[in-house]
């Protein structure tokens, strides 16, 4: 009697498991922001920098769209250990499908799958996006590298209204039939869940219904392993085998048969795009003398030596680097509702500001914010390799502003 009651316990202890690991498939988590502080300061610091950004709205409702565009500039000194941009793919990081992408921009081409872009090019990009789940979500810009992974760009909280059961996302195929793919074959997903679910719970229970572990263990060992499995669990083997066979033929023949007109997924390379056909670095030129991080001031100090070949007066107006702008407010006050959290308003000063033309001239920059560390951008310093990189702004008369690279070893200093 004892042993029956243990057995029953063994049995539907099992039978409980196997229904909690199935249910816990369908608990989705609300998720309000990302691990971008988790990516290596390097990557943020000498691979994609972002700059420019706007998000054209920061609270929509679902079914409306907003637009995240800006520019970008691939490092030069992009770093050994990441695979050089030839196979790239402009993506958003955002905490799962809370939002469609519509379409995706590159220099005005239309940038659905892969392309390559050029170390040292600049890029202009906009993402058209589509609410679809209300909440409070942070969204990023980002660039998937072949060989590098994921390049998260800044982020920005956008707030989606109304109700997800209200989204539509209707299409007109090839054959001129307009769908809601959101809804498209809906019920044939759910039903072979559901059907493979009740399959493979089932078969878990066949072989849990008897005494486990222990006493199978003691059986082995005793020599009597081949009588584990009976002739009757031989013939549900054989009989689950060709029915699963049977199942996954019936589903392929009655797919084939409702929809005769199909095409494989694209997952080509779209080819190189060239970078904008203005040239920065024409313009300004810029060697980094010396560089530092000074630890208890969460401060870098750059020693530059600046050349204007412009005509005009040119003034020193930001140092951006990881998503961080430190801003020098008697040049640039942002007006783009930059994220708070990444912007320093008041966080460059420079020891000369206003460069004349055809003038060569060594500036000392320093930007201070505690960005650095709650952004953890200071991690760089204890890297192997401790290399700086970021865009330093210079800005003419008229506002218009040119990206100049800037990078190199940088050196920390404790006190």
């Amino acid at each position: 009697m004892k042993g029956n009651i243990m057995n029953r316990a063994r049995k539907w202890l099992a039978i409980g498991f196997a229904t909690v690991v199935a249910s816990s498939v369908f608990y989705v988590p609300t998720v309000a922001a990302h691990g971008e502080k988790s990516q290596a300061a390097f990557l943020r610091m000498r691979t994609i920098h972002w700059y420019d950004l706007r998000w054209s709205k920061d609270q929509i409702a679902v079914n409306e769209t907003y637009t995240m565009s800006g520019k970008f500039r691939v490092f030069s000194d992009w770093p050994e250990a990441v695979r050089h941009p030839h196979v790239s793919f402009l993506n958003v990081g955002q905490p799962g499908p809370v939002s469609t992408r519509m379409s995706s921009y590159i220099n005005d081409v239309f940038v659905p799958r892969s392309v390559g872009i050029e170390l040292g090019g600049d890029y202009s990009f906009s993402v058209e996006l589509k609410g679809r789940r209300p909440g409070t979500w942070h969204v990023h810009t980002m660039m998937n590298i072949e060989g590098g992974g994921p390049l998260i760009g800044p982020g920005k909280y956008i707030t989606i209204t109304g109700n997800i059961e209200d989204f539509e996302n209707p299409i007109t195929d090839l054959t001129g039939n307009t769908v809601d793919i959101e809804r498209l074959g809906l019920g044939t997903i759910v039903g072979w869940h559901v059907f493979w679910y009740v399959l493979g719970i089932a078969w878990m229970w066949w072989w849990a219904r008897r005494p486990m572990f222990l006493p199978r263990y003691m059986r082995v060992e005793a020599g009597e392993a081949n009588d584990l499995v009976t002739d009757t669990d031989k013939k549900v083997t054989l009989g689950v085998m060709v029915g699963v066979l049977v199942i996954v033929l019936y589903g392929y023949e009655s797919a084939e048969g409702k929809h005769p007109v199909t095409v494989p997924l694209q997952a080509g390379l779209l080819g190189d795009i060239d970078p904008l056909p203005v040239n920065y670095d024409a313009m300004v030129s810029v060697d980094v003398l010396k560089a530092n991080y000074r630890v208890p001031g969460r401060t870098i100090t750059m020693k530059l030596e600046v050349t204007n070949h412009t005509d005009e007066v040119i003034s020193i107006g930001e140092f951006a680097t990881g998503g961080i702008r430190f801003l020098n407010p008697d040049v640039i006050v942002d007006d783009t509702d930059y994220p708070d959290n990444l912007l320093a308003p008041e966080g460059l000063e420079v020891s000369q500001q206003d460069i004349a033309p055809g003038e060569t001239v060594v500036v000392e920059v320093a930007g201070t914010d505690a960005a650095w560390e709650v952004e953890r951008m200071a991690d760089v310093i204890y890297d192997p390799d401790s290399r700086f990189g970021g865009l330093l702004f210079f800005v003419d008369p008229e506002g218009n502003r040119m990206p100049i690279p800037v990078g190199g070893p940088l050196v920390p200093i404790f006190v």
